[in-house]
């Protein structure tokens, strides 16, 4: 399966993923600047933050519980389609998902 990260610059990277596997751990084990993930995907910051393209957004889902209020704390802005890259589990029917990187996740 395949994600496509588009950064704030407008750079796309499209990398290869695994079926269960977070979108934060795609991201970092395929170098995508853009997302730290400083806490290891354990939920505990908002270094993972993302914007899920609005044309997979209902694919995707909404926020998990707790995940609101660590976006609160995020660098960039947070919009209606922001989430944690961590909490996003890849599944058969987000092959070709595209998710926008913010600014900044410092």
């Amino acid at each position: 399966m395949k994600i496509t990260f588009i950064a704030a610059d407008g750079t796309t990277t499209e990398v290869e993923a695994k079926e269960g596997d977070s979108v934060m751990h795609t991201a970092v084990q395929n170098d995508v600047d853009g997302i730290i993930g400083e806490c290891g995907g354990s939920m505990m910051c908002a270094t993972c933050h993302c914007y899920v393209d609005e044309a997979w957004a209902a694919a995707v889902g909404g926020q998990e519980d707790g995940e609101s209020d660590l976006l609160d704390c995020a660098a960039s802005e947070v919009k209606p389609t922001s989430r944690l890259s961590c909490q996003i589990r890849l599944r058969r029917e987000l092959d070709g998902l595209v998710i926008h990187l913010p600014e900044s996740q410092l």
